[in-house]
């Protein structure tokens, strides 16, 4: 793995220099904020390429922290948590978090998680052509960037790497487990295939002229989803 700059965002000072040590061990530049303006912050300053962020923090929130940072940057977000809860994951996953980790966690895991993340986000599991046309969508791999009628379209990693899983093949249907495994770029996890559902509901909000009525990205019920090649 390329070396990367890391923003680990925790009030747990000892999690964050243990933390530190591992990320140090891999040669990357790691970044500590132990609140969430601090955070906000470095990540204006030092644009980090992937950040770790607690969800239980002082003076502003992880979920609060993740809405201010998504009004300016996609980088790549990982939410820390202590709340085994689903509604928190859901949430987190709708204001363009990427990922999440639930304490306590092993550290390994961790690092698998950013790794996998990091390839997603600098598009190291897609290997075929680098641009293509699908309807009024342009996709192109390489920039990792998406126009719709000439429109830019801003997604976070997972979302760009769902989007590119399903418009590359118009009207195969895809299961959420085979969306989930090829947006991770082969790397899976408990719990991931029901976080499926919110990232597909979160890029039909940036995709569709009526999220509502999806004509993109339609859901295949009892399977999963499928990009309908065809205006409807």
């Amino acid at each position: 793995m390329v070396p990367y700059s890391i923003l680990i965002v925790d009030d747990d000072e000892k999690l964050c220099a243990l933390l530190r040590s591992y990320f140090e061990q891999e040669q990357c530049l790691v970044y500590i904020a132990n609140d969430g303006m601090t955070a906000v912050s470095m990540v204006r300053r030092h644009e980090p390429q992937i950040m770790v962020l607690d969800l239980m923090l002082p003076v502003m929130d992880g979920f609060e922290v993740c809405r201010r940072v998504r009004q300016f940057s996609d980088v790549p977000i990982i939410f820390l948590t202590a709340k085994d809860d689903e509604l928190d994951r859901l949430v987190g996953l709708n204001i363009g978090a990427d990922d999440y980790v639930t304490k306590p966690f092993n550290v390994k895991e961790l690092i698998a998680r950013v790794h996998s993340l990091l390839r997603r986000a600098r598009g190291e599991v897609i290997q075929s052509s680098s641009r293509y046309a699908v309807r009024d969508l342009l996709i192109d791999r390489d920039k990792f960037t998406v126009f719709r009628s000439g429109e830019p379209i801003v997604l976070t990693p997972t979302e760009f790497n769902i989007l590119d899983t399903l418009a590359s093949s118009p009207d195969r249907v895809f299961s959420r487990m085979q969306i989930m495994e090829k947006a991770q770029g082969g790397y899976g996890f408990e719990g991931y295939e029901r976080t499926i559902d919110t990232h597909v509901r979160n890029l039909r909000k940036k995709i569709e002229p009526e999220p509502a009525k999806p004509t993109y990205i339609l859901t295949v019920y009892g399977i999963g989803y499928k990009f309908s090649g065809g205006g409807l």
